[in-house]
């Protein structure tokens, strides 16, 4: 008789949306990953962005256990409020990013907090909340260790940190974000963006000082 397996770890689903993204006077036409950690029967949506939908096909019936928003910057949460009535599911927000939330959605407030240091859990798999303020006061990321995978919303980019030219943000606050939350997890660790194409923590490594020096 063979010991039962233990069981799999949540799987990642990923589909790339369209939209814009305005701030500060501006608009720009932008393409958002979306990620969708679950199983067959359960999942959480990562950043609900332009196609509610969309991201609801993807989930195709399972149970949405939460919207989690990295920030909110407009392209990050447009959809978050239409795929939380289609699945009753919550929005979860840090608090620091309620003034950027306000700008799109001043009727609707998110329905919970997300705090340093909280985990999430969904198909057996947890992911823990990392406080990485810098391209917003509130951006969090999500670390899976059992998926050897962060999400960083625009926190890290394949090359570089996010973006912190615009209201909200701080480079050198971003900076230290990277340094003291990001790249101290294993080099191996798969990095999951809010746009384009991912990296992992070992490649992202070697860019430091160069942040660091430019960040004082």
């Amino acid at each position: 008789m063979t010991a039962a397996s233990a069981p799999s770890p949540a799987r990642i689903d990923h589909l790339v949306t369209s939209g814009t993204f305005s701030l500060d006077g501006g608009t720009w036409d932008v393409d958002n990953n979306v990620w969708i950690v679950g199983d067959d029967t359960e999942a959480i949506v990562i950043d609900a962005a332009h196609d509610a939908e969309a991201i609801a096909a993807a989930l195709g019936g399972r149970t949405l256990r939460a919207i989690v928003c990295t920030h909110a910057h407009n392209d990050h949460i447009d959809a978050a409020p239409a795929l939380a009535e289609a699945t009753g599911a919550p929005i979860l927000l840090h608090p620091g990013d309620l003034p950027l939330w306000k700008q799109t959605h001043p009727d609707r407030a998110p329905d919970g907090e997300l705090t340093d240091g909280q985990a999430l859990t969904v198909a057996g798999t947890t992911l823990t909340v990392l406080h990485t303020p810098g391209h917003a006061p509130g951006a969090i990321c999500l670390y899976a260790p059992e998926l050897t995978t962060v999400f960083t919303g625009d926190t890290l980019f394949q090359g570089g940190p996010g973006a912190t030219g615009r209201s909200f943000s701080d480079f050198p606050t971003i900076v230290g974000s990277i340094r003291d939350r990001l790249l101290t997890l294993p080099p191996e660790t798969g990095v999951r963006t809010g746009h384009g194409e991912g990296t992992t923590i070992g490649a992202e490594a070697p860019h430091l000082q160069e942040w660091i020096t430019r960040g004082h």
